[in-house]
C-alpha cells in the first residue's frame, strides 16, 4: 500500500503532466491572426497585389460562423456579404497555416490565359486570396464536437466575379 505522501506525489506528477498538455494544446489567438495574415501577404506578395489588413469585424463574423458549424463541421458557406474560404480537416491537428496552403495549392489550376480553373478543378479559393480589390482579412478556426477542424477566412471586398481577371497587373 502507497503512503499519503507517495499518492500526493504520484497525483501532483499526473495533474501536472495534464496541465502541461492542455496548455500545449491551448493556441495563442494573436499568433494564429498573424500565421493567417502573414501567408496570405506571402501569397499575395508573390502575384504582386497589395498586402490585406487584418479586419476585427471580418474575424467577429468568422468566428460566429464557425461556432455555428461546431455541431457538424460541415463545408456549407455563410452567404455572407463577405468573400469566403472554408477548409475542413479530420481531426483536432490542422492549423491555420495547413488551411491556407491547401487554398494556395489550387494555383496550379488556375490558368491566367484563360482566366478559369482546369476543368475538373477548383481554384476559385486561391483566386479569393489573391483577388485585387480585396484589402481586409479575418478568419477563425475551431474544433468540431466531432474533434475535427474548421476553418473559415473572410475578405473585404470580396472577389471572384465571373469573367473578372483576379490580378492588378495581369500578364499573359
Amino acid at each position: 500500500m502507497k503512503s499519503p505522501k507517495s499518492q500526493t506525489i504520484f497525483a501532483f506528477i499526473v495533474l501536472s503532466h495534464l496541465f502541461v498538455i492542455a496548455i500545449s494544446d491551448h493556441v495563442d489567438p494573436e499568433a494564429e491572426k498573424k500565421e493567417f495574415l502573414d501567408l496570405h501577404n506571402q501569397v499575395r506578395q508573390h502575384a504582386g497585389e497589395d498586402p490585406l489588413t487584418w479586419d476585427e469585424q471580418l474575424e467577429t463574423y468568422a468566428r460566429n460562423y464557425a461556432e455555428k458549424r461546431k455541431g457538424d463541421c460541415n463545408m456549407v458557406h455563410s452567404n455572407g456579404p463577405f468573400g469566403e474560404n472554408l477548409f475542413w480537416g479530420g481531426g483536432n491537428q490542422w492549423t491555420a497555416g495547413d488551411a491556407v496552403k491547401m487554398w494556395v495549392r489550387e494555383h496550379r489550376f488556375y490558368n491566367k490565359g484563360t482566366n478559369q480553373c482546369q476543368p475538373g478543378k477548383m481554384c476559385g479559393h486561391y483566386t479569393q486570396i489573391v483577388w485585387r480589390d480585396t484589402e481586409h482579412l479575418g478568419c477563425a478556426r475551431v474544433q468540431c464536437d466531432n474533434g475535427d477542424t474548421f476553418t473559415t477566412c473572410n475578405y473585404g471586398p470580396p472577389g471572384n466575379y465571373p469573367g473578372e481577371i483576379p490580378f492588378n497587373h495581369y500578364q499573359h
